[in-house]
């Protein structure tokens, strides 16, 4: 069916809260009148149709170095709070571009492998039957605090040899990075916060890192430390900020995956039952939990070199927001794209990006919720969200639910 464009102006204001509870009537507006968007607010373009996305996120016309240009254009008294935070975010991975990108991935990818991952599947059915036996039935609780916050972090935990008992403490520092990193707005004394997040953070692994140098094991943080190409390894900041990174991506992904996933269960009733009966479709389901309202809000980058686009012209160090969740609903690549169809074939969602920058982590976060969803499915058929309804993350960077009050019937 065709669209008809509209003569009304489009307000994009991704601050309003009728916008972080819905952004889709306003994004899918601007996919269909206005693909590449100027936005006065953000300073930024908005693309929200799939193949803009996609090429964004592949082209040498665009970098992801964007953390950097932002911080310098920050006045001296921010840069200065922000400094430590900085040390570590230019080493990630996400925010680097060839070559330094391609030394790191090539680092990383040795000890974060596709084994590496398969052979976690055991303690992840494990730690979903042990958090799960933990649920309340028959009253309300907040499945991101009881489920799916805990399943990503233990196993990020498990994964990098960290012990238990620092969950709390380091999803604390999480949290408060995620005001920088996620563009929250509207956050008091974020970067403040942001910037004390980090710093816990990177002293608690720069000590583990020393633990690991003088006794080994068989955990990530060993095998980065042992990591070699090219006979060059890993500087020690390097080696915080792949541990922070690896924390940070793993945990808070992952925890929007479950918990924006089970949210569109409860609203597809007839969908759980499905999986419920066909554990087997757990694979299927999981790729459109992806695509419909997924993790990923927008991938930022940079203009590095002018480009026209749409006919409007994109100019050297302009920010950009490539709306990955908008992308995912174009009507030119998916069938139907707002109905929620967990036998959805073919499922070519942008969720974890596309071209160099894919996200390594992809395999554990799709493997961690196959198999949370099927269990789930299995043990509690009847599910529904309680009165009160669900709080979302107020960023465009991610999205999910902070708090999604549910109860088991």
């Amino acid at each position: 069916m065709a669209l008809t464009a509209s003569t009304e102006p489009i307000d994009f204001n991704p601050a309003s809260s009728d916008f972080v509870r819905d952004p889709y009537s306003t994004l899918l507006a601007l996919q269909r009148d206005d693909p590449a968007h100027w936005s006065p607010r953000l300073k930024a373009w908005i693309l929200t149709r799939y193949e803009d996305v996609r090429n964004c996120l592949s082209s040498s016309d665009m970098s992801v170095d964007r953390i950097r240009p932002f911080y310098e254009s920050l006045p001296d008294n921010e840069r200065s709070v922000l400094a430590e935070l900085m040390r570590y975010l230019t080493l990630w991975l996400v925010f680097r571009d060839p070559p330094e990108h391609t030394r790191l991935r090539q680092l990383m990818s040795r000890a974060f492998t596709v084994r590496a991952v398969q052979a976690l599947k055991p303690g992840i059915t494990e730690l979903c039957e042990e958090l799960s036996d933990a649920l309340p039935r028959g009253e309300e609780f907040d499945f991101v605090d009881r489920f799916a916050m805990q399943l990503p972090g233990l196993v990020i935990m498990n994964l990098l040899g960290v012990p238990r008992e620092n969950m709390q403490r380091l999803k604390s520092c999480s949290d408060r990075m995620q005001l920088f990193i996620g563009s929250a707005r509207n956050a008091p004394d974020k970067y403040e916060r942001a910037a004390e997040g980090a710093h816990e953070m990177a002293e608690f692994f720069r000590a583990l890192i020393a633990e690991r140098r003088r006794e080994p094991r068989d955990d990530l943080i060993s095998a980065f430390i042992a990591a070699r190409e090219a006979d060059e390894e890993m500087t020690e900041d390097e080696l915080v900020a792949a541990c922070m990174l690896v924390m940070f991506g793993g945990h808070e992904t992952t925890t929007n995956l479950l918990a924006g996933g089970l949210s569109k269960f409860i609203a597809n009733p007839a969908a759980w039952r499905t999986l419920a009966e066909d554990p087997s479709l757990s694979r299927q389901a999981v790729e459109e939990c992806l695509r419909l309202d997924g993790p990923s809000g927008s991938m930022a980058r940079v203009v590095a070199r002018e480009h026209i686009l749409h006919g409007k012209s994109l100019r050297p160090d302009d920010r950009v927001f490539a709306m990955i969740n908008a992308a995912n609903q174009d009507p030119d690549v998916f069938d139907e794209p707002q109905r929620f169809d967990i036998q959805r074939k073919p499922n070519r969602h942008l969720t974890f990006g596309f071209g160099p920058h894919f996200c390594m982590g992809a395999a554990l976060a799709r493997l961690e919720a196959e198999i949370a969803f099927a269990h789930l499915a299995q043990k509690f058929p009847d599910i529904g969200i309680t009165p009160q309804g669900v709080e979302w993350h107020a960023t465009i960077i991610m999205r999910g639910p902070r708090v999604l009050p549910i109860i088991i019937r």
